[in-house]
């Protein structure tokens, strides 16, 4: 995605008549057909790998571009250039970009730290880059700390004949559950964060819940893990020998340094209030989110300059994950526009059950509705926009939702964050790491495959969980 051609088009948008500043679809007056490309794309991703995988591979972003149309030539011609205009621009500038953009930082600059050392993968050690990955998510993203570990962590398990249930935990654990603690974890905390929700209050108050769930998980993989390795006839070739054994180490340690520089632009513009802030085709582009937008640019450049062409080699380094990613999440965040328009009507537009599912008779929030609510639509909606309306269906007062309607906000982050990892689109690192490990010649499971190792596995410890918390 080149960020100069989009801001020249955005800009000359902005240069458009009054037509061009239609306010969002309202979703009480939109029928439930107009999900219909949403849904069309998320099965073309689901079913086509499986139906037709040459073609899929070769044409999916042809097919996200066809679903994306879909819904964006009845828009024009029912509700005019206007309203297409000002829902395109705000999905491309408010939401897209700052997304892509953060992700492409972070795939760059994990992708330019190279970890070696003859790393055989053991059940133990396995389980410990698990463990580990799930605390620096937190702390660097989950997109960060899948980046960084996820390459490693096949190379170490190279040598074994089945290597799936490594990744579908790695996606379990990192890719997801880990980035429960603070805002710098998963997307849906920022905007908690971006709101008003202190930075530390998701630390104090989901670590039990991420607590039980990582630890429940990292146990249920070393069994399995050792089951497998155990029957795993092939799991003691290719080992070097203990002369030809190398030290564990880093290649390309700037990038560390360029790490921290993304966390610190993104607290920055959490934290830093500005009024300045530029209206383009109806969506206002506040200063903060520029800068650090053209900063996480300039970090991937750098890394990309800095770092030895050795480190990329070693890291089999390529931009396909990265490609697949920003197609289809183009098409995602274009499709799912009027799904979160009709979300956000309530009790007064299609999805009103949904809404009134988290309520009592009494009028009291339903907590256990929410976490599940919020959950199941995470999974196959994008988590951030999604934590957005359950967050405002409960109020949308970060002051009270951190207080006396604390369990609220709870549910509804945990929801958010833990079963993102219940699809591969329920989280973009998840469609990451899936073409990383295929990249490397690992099968992984079909979209409904994954879904059962998911619903085999997630779905019964979100039910003790909702009897413990929620």
């Amino acid at each position: 995605m080149n960020y100069v051609r989009s801001a020249a088009v955005a800009g000359l948008m902005a240069g458009l008549p009054a037509w061009a500043q239609a306010a969002e679809l309202d979703g009480a007056g939109l029928g439930l057909w107009w999900a219909v490309p949403f849904a069309g794309l998320l099965l073309s991703i689901a079913l086509m790998p499986l139906l037709a995988p040459d073609f899929w591979h070769h044409h999916f972003g042809k097919v996200t571009a066809a679903w994306s149309l879909a819904f964006l030539i009845p828009l024009v011609l029912i509700y005019g250039m206007g309203a297409a205009t000002a829902n395109f621009v705000h999905a491309l500038l408010a939401e897209y970009l700052p997304f892509v953009i953060l992700l492409t930082a972070l795939y760059v600059v994990a992708g330019g730290i190279y970890i070696r050392g003859s790393l055989t993968g053991t059940p133990g050690l396995n389980t410990a880059i698990l463990a580990l990955g799930a605390v620096l998510a937190s702390f660097m993203g989950t997109t960060g700390a899948s980046m960084l570990l996820i390459r490693p962590l096949i190379r170490a398990n190279a040598h074994r004949s089945r290597v799936v249930h490594v990744v579908v935990f790695f996606i379990f654990i990192v890719s997801n559950a880990g980035g429960s603690l603070t805002p710098l974890g998963d997307p849906p905390l920022f905007l908690g964060f971006l709101k008003g929700v202190d930075f530390s209050w998701t630390l104090l108050h989901i670590w039990p819940q991420a607590l039980f769930l990582v630890s429940a998980l990292l146990a249920i993989f070393f069994v399995l893990d050792s089951w497998l390795c155990k029957n795993d006839t092939n799991q003691l070739s290719a080992q070097p020998g203990h002369d030809a054994r190398e030290s564990l180490g880093f290649d390309g340690k700037i990038n560390f340094v360029l790490l921290g520089v993304v966390v610190g632009l993104v607290l920055l513009s959490g934290m830093w209030k500005s009024g300045v802030a530029f209206n383009i085709a109806g969506t206002d582009v506040g200063l903060p989110g520029m800068v650090r937008d053209v900063g996480l640019i300039a970090v991937a450049l750098l890394s990309l300059a800095l770092t030895p062409k050795a480190v990329h080699a070693n890291n089999q380094f390529g931009w396909g994950p990265m490609q697949e990613v920003a197609k289809l999440f183009a098409g995602i965040f274009l499709t799912i526009i009027p799904v979160i328009a009709m979300l956000k009507a309530g009790v007064d537009g299609p999805f009103a059950a949904i809404v009134r599912a988290v309520t009592n008779p009494d009028g009291t929030p339903n907590v256990a509705m929410y976490f599940w609510a919020t959950g199941v639509l995470s999974s196959f909606l994008d988590n951030a926009p999604t934590y957005l309306v359950f967050f405002n269906t409960a109020g949308g007062d970060p002051a009270l939702l951190m207080t006396a309607l604390a369990p609220t906000l709870v549910a509804i982050s945990a929801g958010a964050v833990f079963m993102g990892a219940n699809s591969y689109i329920g989280n973009a690192p998840n469609l990451m790491v899936k073409a990383i490990a295929e990249d490397r010649g690992v099968r992984m499971p079909s979209f409904f495959g994954y879904m059962l190792w998911s619903v085999g596995i997630l779905v019964p410890l979100f039910i003790v969980m909702t009897f413990i918390w929620f």
